[in-house]
């Protein structure tokens, strides 16, 4: 049988990889999985942008000693590593980092500014290429989205063909990019505008006229990242030529299911931001239907299913450019409404200890209802709190930080008062492909996660690598009793001002009415 021909591990042996992005959310994941997983692999190069005003050298230097320090070196300098997805490698098996080797150059530049020594050493040994490399700021400038976005993509494309070895480049997109229908196909989709003359549009115009422009260009799609990822996509499929090539397309990604670690995270976007923001009760109103499928995928579902792409790409040889949507919607699918529930559970099981007030979340769906209550539940709390700091001579801060938080859930709230469905069946094609050692290696069927003990450990890592809140769970349930009990109080308090209030409102037009017969 085919399945029986897979194996995933041998493929990955002794072959050089190269990867964009790799110091981002997805590429830690890529190249912590390779390297655990793919022991043989021969090398992974990583391209590294250097630090403004710090020489490449240096730069590289700098990367060495966060990834391929010595075990040792590690022992005697904690902290030395600033992630930790790398935990587990530098614990059992640290001497693998040394097939990290970084590469210095620039998406933003021709070529990537890669030196002519470590092209030659590119095109001469990679024979797999995962580009991740991408902003994926929502409110990001049209210029800077497509210097990042179309032309990243279109550089490395003219790196690839120099490549006498390459057998597949695996580009990763969104499953975001065309919303202006209810189903999205694995398919590259045509675009308003082409590639070429976006380019020629974007390179003519100065700062304020593309400005001027950007929403007519845009069109119904939600940001700049959504329509300059779709663009990359057709650009890609214009000029990959003899490149074998695919396109990756992950929804929503969030923390891990088990690998790296049940629950890693390391940053705040999306919904990671609504868990902390509930769990520190600082977030108590958000946007949303709770009624529609919220399409999250976790980050190692995209990585093995990368992983397994490049494979099936590199020994099929087609010269077909094959999407494969990677989401949950549509084989299991997850509504705002029980994340909501399941997540709150979660905090209340195991609360934090560092909290402002106790924990409370609202999901609420009219525009307006929303903005009257953020401002009753946000603002006007944070008004008084910063008031009464000023009278204390602290710095106020609270309401800034609702101000900065209500920008980031703007940005959010377009996603979660719709929904689409993304058909992806590509990806359970593949998995039929593959042995039942590589599907337990590089499992990626959505149908097999459960979504409470995902979301279990989502909230539990959140805790632990966003909001870094050690507290133990008998000290944390002492601190959250309080709150809740200064809450009743405080609910009490405004209840009688309340009362108070109708009273005397109550007596004002009444006893006016009968004062005046």
């Amino acid at each position: 049988m085919e399945s029986e021909l897979s194996n995933m591990v041998e493929f990955y042996r002794g072959r050089s990889v190269f990867v964009t992005g790799g110091t981002g959310f997805l590429g830690k994941v890529l190249v912590e999985k390779l390297l655990r997983s793919c022991p043989d692999i021969k090398a992974v190069y990583l391209l590294i942008r250097p630090k403004k005003g710090q020489e490449v050298r240096s730069r590289i230097e700098e990367f060495n000693q966060h990834i391929v320090g010595c075990y040792f070196a590690m022992q005697c300098s904690p902290g030395i590593w600033d992630s930790t997805v790398f935990e587990n490698l530098r614990r059992d098996r640290p001497q693998v980092m040394d097939k990290v080797i970084p590469v210095a150059g620039d998406v933003t530049l021709e070529g990537f500014g890669i030196s002519p020594e470590d092209l030659k050493l590119l095109c001469d040994d990679v024979s797999i290429v995962f580009n991740s490399a991408a902003t994926v700021r929502f409110d990001e400038d049209l210029r800077t989205a497509v210097e990042l976005n179309v032309k990243g993509p279109q550089r490395l494309m003219s790196v690839c063909h120099q490549m006498k070895r390459l057998e597949a480049l695996v580009h990763v997109s969104t499953a975001y990019n065309n919303l202006d229908k209810e189903s999205i196909e694995e398919v590259i989709y045509p675009t308003p505008i082409t590639p070429r003359k976006l380019l020629e549009i974007v390179d003519c115009l100065d700062a304020d006229m593309l400005t001027s422009i950007t929403s007519q260009l845009v069109g119904k799609c939600p940001n700049t990242y959504a329509y300059t990822k779709a663009i990359a996509e057709q650009l890609l499929r214009e000029e990959h030529g003899d490149i074998p090539l695919a396109i990756v397309r992950p929804s929503t990604v969030t923390a891990a299911l088990f690998e790296p670690m049940p629950g890693w995270i390391d940053n705040i976007n999306g919904p990671t931001g609504i868990i902390a923001g509930v769990g520190k009760g600082f977030l108590r109103v958000v946007r949303s239907r709770p009624e529609l499928v919220g399409d999250l995928i976790p980050v190692e579902f995209p990585i093995h299913l990368m992983l397994a792409v490049a494979w099936y790409t590199a020994t099929r040889k087609s010269k077909e450019v094959k999407v494969y949507n990677c989401s949950t919607g549509d084989q299991n699918p997850l509504t705002w409404g029980d994340f909501r529930t399941i997540a709150f559970e979660a905090w209340m099981k195991e609360p934090g200890g560092d909290i402002m007030w106790y924990p409370s979340i609202s999901f609420i769906s009219n525009e307006w209802n929303y903005l009257i209550a953020a401002y009753i539940f946000h603002y006007i709390p944070a008004y008084i709190i910063d008031s009464l700091g000023r009278l204390l001579g602290k710095q106020p801060k609270l309401v800034r930080f609702y101000s900065k938080a209500d920008k980031a859930m703007s940005c959010l709230n377009f996603y979660t008062i719709r929904q689409w469905r993304f058909i992806s069946d590509n990806a359970i094609r593949l998995l039929e492909l593959m042995s039942p050692e590589d599907r337990e290696t590089f499992y990626f069927d959505v149908r097999d996660i459960n979504w409470r003990q995902y979301i279990t450990n989502y909230v539990a890592g959140t805790k632990k690598y966003i909001l870094k809140d050690y507290t133990t769970t008998e000290k944390a349930k002492v601190i959250i009793k309080r709150f809740y009990w200064l809450q009743k109080v405080t609910h009490g308090i405004l209840l009688l001002i309340l009362i108070f209030i109708g009273l005397r409102l109550f007596s004002w037009i009444f006893g006016g009415a009968l004062l005046a017969t």
